[in-house]
């Protein structure tokens, strides 16, 4: 052991200099102990036991630093550590947020009496929050009893923490308790108001519990109360807050909103910790909950010291809100029984005709000679309102399936114990979205195609002269080479197209529902002196069940229009490629140049190719939101793709067709 690592220098060190504080004591220690390597907590496990050792040599050095330890614990205020550590602000996240810079910026002074600065100033490394959660409990508790703080035989400490830690419970559940009476609660449930709710009754009885606990710490011959009750209340209330939360995916969630109900979560469990700290007759589960809350508070202050976690963890929620609005839209997209795959494939065959017509329109637009930039608005408009066309008719354009389909999937991924997915369970549910996709992306290419090719042909022989000039039709024919023509990389941007509007039309939706528009369109006071009473209902339903899904298209008929103008502006190779449009202009084109069976083939190919990439990168996309926001895994794709291929072998006709009967 170098002499750095001695620990006899360490506590000879900390002995001689009789001016230090609490702070200061534990901050040398900490830096004592702190790994180079955050991840390996061997070296610290080693540094403990040598530093215990050394403090059984040495009783007297022991007995001197325990009382300096004791002293400062005595005098420090325990309360901002129990009540203002791992707990949301009670100001809301805007707030909390901008104060949080601010300290970044213009750090308060430290106030070496509260233990929350004293905490921060001990374990200021950020790393500090991976090595003390990977240590184990008994290694700190071996340092504890080395240093005599476990004996009992100086009980003023123990005393200080159970009083700051019942003063602790008080404010907590009162703070519970006032939040019923929250508009943004009262909005999701109205009900919660007018009943003795489970948030007033926990706090009636944790204020009776705190009550008679001090009279037991007076008189330790009464009858202690114990906290059963307090805990099926608190129960109570963690099932109301889960109910508010699922209210919220139906009625409109916010980043306050998001922000309250998981503050009101953390304090819940914050009580629950405090209630075991005071559990007095099994001293080991005690101590063990100590170390525990210890951990948590270290690595709660290491992460919360800062504005990433703080929106991190809020964003996640509102994220989870808004991809429930596309997870409960995705499962109409996810067929079952030949029924509704046939009903997949016959709208997308629908939505193949209109496709067809888009592409002969954005050909017409061209024939115009606008401008750059008018030449992208009109593209914009028609790509927007013929998918507003498409959805109004209740067809189906098969890119638009991924970022639905994949919110479902991590639905179905959190509905399982672990959170983690059940392989065969989640394999069968690919099948059955792959399926669904083959269906539409049929129907969409399988008409949209043939349909390009009637028109071509329809307009050579009525007009004698091609939908298409040559230059033109070259030019759209080499956009369909996937390296040549970078078709790969529009397809991809497209792919991110559909995936951001899928997001777009979630959040529209979440909006409305937490706005509530169709209730403020229903009594509006124009539209009350404008329309009967039957026309205004009849808008406001439509507005409720349309608004998300009319805006999100229209975004994305924008985006779809703009990226080539952005490339035009900026000079970069930037556009899209969409495998149903591809398919159109592909029509077209054979009807101009007259391609060969083999060349018309490849094309197809290259096609079919662009589809994927459509597919593959918006159902990613929209995968890892969903399963982040949610906060799940996949677990392992090994496991995954075994169960996937087991699938295939046992039933192959079923990755293109479903069964005559539905299994679920």
């Amino acid at each position: 052991m170098s002499q750095a690592d001695d620990p006899a220098d360490l506590l000879t060190a900390l002995e001689n200099d009789p001016d230090i504080d609490l702070a200061e004591i534990l901050r040398r220690l900490v830096e004592w102990l702190r790994p180079d390597d955050p991840r390996n907590v061997a070296p610290v496990i080693a540094r403990l036991e040598s530093l215990v050792l050394a403090l059984q040599d040495q009783p007297a050095l022991r007995e001197r630093l325990r009382e300096r330890l004791e002293a400062g614990l005595e005098d420090a205020r325990h309360l901002t550590l129990y009540t203002g550590i791992g707990l949301f602000s009670r100001r809301g996240f805007f707030r909390e947020a901008a104060e949080l810079l601010y300290e970044r910026i213009n750090p308060s002074p430290m106030d070496r009496t509260d233990l929350r600065d004293v905490l921060y100033h001990v374990f200021h490394d950020p790393d500090d929050a991976v090595w003390v959660a990977r240590l184990p409990d008994d290694a700190w508790l071996r340092l504890l009893s080395a240093l005599g703080c476990l004996s009992g035989e100086h009980p003023g400490v123990l005393e200080r923490a159970r009083e700051e830690i019942l003063y602790a419970l008080e404010m907590l559940s009162i703070w519970i308790a006032a939040e019923e009476l929250e508009p943004e609660l009262l909005r999701l449930d109205p009900s919660i108001a007018e009943r003795n709710s489970a948030f007033v009754a926990q706090e009636r009885e944790i204020a009776a519990y705190v009550r008679e606990y001090r009279a037991w710490l007076q008189d330790p011959t009464r009858e202690r109360r114990d906290d059963r009750h307090a805990r099926v209340l608190l129960e109570q209330c963690a099932e109301q807050i889960e109910k508010l939360r699922t209210l919220s995916h139906s009625r409109g969630n916010s980043l306050s909103l998001t922000h309250l109900l998981e503050r009101l979560n953390q304090t819940l469990a914050r009580i629950h910790k405090l209630l075991d700290l005071l559990e007095p007759e099994d001293a080991a589960t005690t101590r063990a909950s100590g170390v525990g809350l210890f951990r948590e508070l270290v690595t709660t202050s290491a992460r919360r010291h800062g504005v990433r976690a703080l929106w991190q963890d809020n964003i996640r929620q509102v994220s989870r809100s808004v991809t429930q609005h596309v997870s409960d839209t995705g499962e109409k997209y996810i067929t079952r029984g030949r029924q509704e795959y046939f009903g997949m494939l016959g709208s997308g065959a629908g939505a193949g005709v209109i496709i067809a017509l888009m592409a002969l329109i954005k050909i017409q637009i061209g024939h115009l000679g606008l401008s750059e930039g008018w030449y992208a608005f009109w593209s914009s408009l028609n790509y927007g309102l013929g998918f507003v066309l498409i959805h109004m008719l209740h067809l189906t354009v098969a890119t638009k399936q991924p970022a639905m389909t994949a919110a479902r999937m991590a639905a179905a991924i959190e509905q399982t114990e672990r959170g983690t997915a059940d392989p065969s369970k989640l394999a069968d549910l690919l099948v059955r979205v792959g399926r669904s996709q083959f269906a539409a992306i049929l129907g969409n290419v399988g008409v949209a195609l043939p349909m390009a090719l009637f028109i071509g042909l329809f307009a050579l022989s009525v007009f004698e002269q091609p939908v298409l000039d040559s230059t033109k039709a070259g030019y759209l024919l080499d956009g369909l080479r996937p390296v040549a023509g970078l078709a790969l990389l529009f397809a991809a941007i497209a792919g991110v197209w559909l995936f951001v509007s899928g997001l777009v039309a979630g959040w529209l939706d979440n909006r409305c529902a937490y706005l509530d528009l169709p209730g403020r369109l229903r009594e509006h006071p124009l539209l009350r002196r404008l329309l009967p009473q039957r026309a205004r209902h009849g808008l406001a339903n439509w507005v409720g069940y349309h608004y998300g899904a009319v805006l999100g298209n229209m975004v994305f008929g924008a985006l779809l229009g703009a990226t080539g103008y952005v490339g035009y502006l900026t000079g970069l190779p930037l556009d899209i490629q969409h495998v149903a449009f591809a398919s159109a202009n592909l029509g077209y084109v054979t009807v101009t140049e007259g391609l060969a069976l083999t060349t018309f083939g490849l094309f197809l190919a290259f096609v079919l190719l662009i589809g994927a990439i459509n597919l593959w990168v918006s159902f990613g996309l929209a995968l890892y939101v969903a399963l982040r926001a949610r906060g799940v895994r996949i677990g392992s794709p090994a496991r995954l793709l075994r169960a996937y291929g087991r699938h295939l072998r046992r039933h192959p006709a079923e990755f293109l067709l479903p069964p005559p009967r539905s299994r679920d």
